[in-house]
């Protein structure tokens, strides 16, 4: 049983259909019920189990209640996908700090939230299930290695995201739950779309010419990383399109 975060779209989607298709139940939450639902279906419609969960995790009762939800409907939760995130770059002179903190919000706070309500959960399905295991996937960035200029808070979000996993993976891998944290390059997301008018035309020169990763390719390197055999973690995967310099 899967928990995806972020998964009305993007990587989030990708990943609840991959792990579907390879026979998880899936509990999808994100804000946007109306997607979670059509999702649901679809997945449903293949054969699978889907629950959507309308879910801001942001919210610290709302990241635990879906994390309660999964495992009330579920029966048990072996997978944690933290995917949900923002990507608003741009000059730190004159930012508008709502976007500073819409990021910290999601991109670190959501995160470790959903993660600490899992940590029980995570710890009795490695005990109990078949797998003798469970995994937390962390969905970073190449931003989590290398600062950019532009990029300062995105940046320190997901150094925090490597941060935190890696102090994770320590503590709890006598346990076998497992922390992979997945490090994608540009990929063909939403993610631009929220950028500021200028900043995002910025972004979109710099990898021009450039084939950008498809979500499936993420979903790909996620479901692979769970499906290891329980001896096998792989800490961490970076992903760049072939033709991406930086």
């Amino acid at each position: 049983m899967a928990l995806v975060t972020g998964a009305s779209s993007g990587i989030g989607e990708a990943t609840a259909r991959a792990l579907a298709a390879r026979g998880a139940k899936v509990a999808l939450a994100a804000r946007r019920l109306e997607r979670l639902e059509k999702l649901a279906s679809e997945i449903g419609g293949e054969g699978h189990t889907a629950l959507a969960i309308e879910s801001d995790i942001t919210d610290p009762e709302q990241a635990a209640g879906a994390v309660e939800r999964t495992v009330a409907e579920l029966g048990r939760l072996d997978i944690v996908v933290n995917n949900a995130g923002v990507m608003l770059l741009g000059p730190l002179e004159d930012a508008p700090l709502e976007e500073w903190d819409r990021m910290i919000d999601l991109n670190l706070k959501g995160l470790i939230k959903t993660t600490h309500a899992a940590i029980p959960h995570l710890l009795a399905a490695a005990g109990e299930s078949g797998r003798g295991c469970a995994d937390v996937v962390n969905i970073s960035s190449v931003a989590g290695r290398v600062a950019r200029s532009g990029s300062g808070v995105y940046n320190l979000t997901k150094f925090g995201v490597g941060a935190f996993s890696e102090s994770f993976r320590q503590e709890f891998a006598e346990r076998r739950v497992r922390m992979t944290i997945i490090e994608p390059g540009a990929v063909a997301t939403e993610l631009s779309e929220h950028l500021r008018d200028g900043v995002r035309e910025q972004v979109r020169k710099r990898f021009a010419g450039v084939e950008m990763l498809q979500a499936e390719d993420i979903a790909d390197a996620i479901a692979y990383a769970v499906t290891r055999p329980r001896h096998v973690c792989l800490n961490e995967v970076l992903i760049r399109p072939t033709e991406q310099v930086g």
